[in-house]
């Protein structure tokens, strides 16, 4: 297994062999996405190290028999790439340790809910929230869309209600109030089973207001990674982009810069 191990400058995941041979440690440590980081070079997309297909490869590669260690800073992302993590993570037969470093947001606290064990450490934070999408169409297909999305509500709500002690209608509200929980608010609801004191906390605004200036960031970056694929994918298509959009570079939208804006209280 000690081949496994990647080095690069930066690290949006990351898969390596603790102390321990039979305990295997995984970072999800960026968005969940099946696309990986944009090279200008090629035009064209290298291999996510947060998707499902990654985890797929580097699970199959671990025993039944050893535990498995996954540490999640995330603000979540796809939520099929999330979903099929998740079952991923169930199936694997292995014993599996969850345990928040920082954040987890959105379909990143979804997957944390496959690990057998699931812990929060003392000043960070989770969100749970119905699922969205940018969309376009006529009428017909945005009000498809929208029935679609309520398929995926129900479904992410299912996950969550499995080992929780939340009403799912208690559940339904907070996930459409777009509710921030503490890890003692998970811990009363059964969303983790145990909060974890490792002496300090990080930095940055927790308050009510300053998770929600972070939730409103978070989905303006997805919206423009997504428009930044699109306009990529029309300009490889030879068809020109939309007058007064230009492709941005994904680079200054990273986890590392909403991280280094959360400590400064941006």
């Amino acid at each position: 297994m000690a081949g496994m191990e990647k080095t690069q400058n930066k690290t949006n995941y990351c898969f390596k062999q603790a102390a321990d041979p039979a305990v295997h440690l995984l970072y999800i440590y960026d968005d969940v996405s099946a696309y990986g980081e944009f090279d200008w070079k090629t035009w064209s997309y290298t291999e996510s190290e947060t998707s499902a297909k990654y985890f797929r490869d580097q699970l199959a590669a671990i025993p039944e028999d050893h535990t498995i260690e996954l540490h999640i800073n995330s603000n979540g992302g796809s939520v099929k790439e999330g979903v099929t993590i998740y079952n991923l993570l169930k199936q694997s037969g292995s014993h599996v340790k969850g345990i928040v470093d920082g954040v987890a947001y959105s379909v990143a606290f979804v997957i944390l809910q496959a690990c057998d064990e699931r812990i929060m450490g003392v000043g960070t934070t989770a969100l749970i929230h119905e699922p969205w999408v940018t969309a376009s169409g006529n009428a017909r297909e945005l009000r498809k869309t929208a029935d679609d999305l309520d398929v995926l509500t129900a479904s992410n709500r299912k996950i969550f209600l499995e080992r929780s002690n939340l009403e799912e209608q208690q559940l339904a509200d907070m996930m459409e109030a777009e509710t921030f929980l503490t890890p003692d608010d998970c811990l009363e609801y059964g969303l983790i089973d145990k909060v974890e004191d490792y002496g300090h906390a990080p930095e940055g605004d927790m308050t009510k207001e300053g998770m929600q200036k972070r939730l409103q960031e978070v989905m303006q970056h997805m919206k423009d990674t997504k428009s930044f694929r699109e306009q990529l994918e029309l300009m490889q298509k030879g068809q020109k982009p939309e007058p007064g959009k230009k492709p941005e570079e994904p680079e200054k939208h990273t986890l590392q810069g909403f991280l280094q804006g959360f400590k400064k209280g941006e």
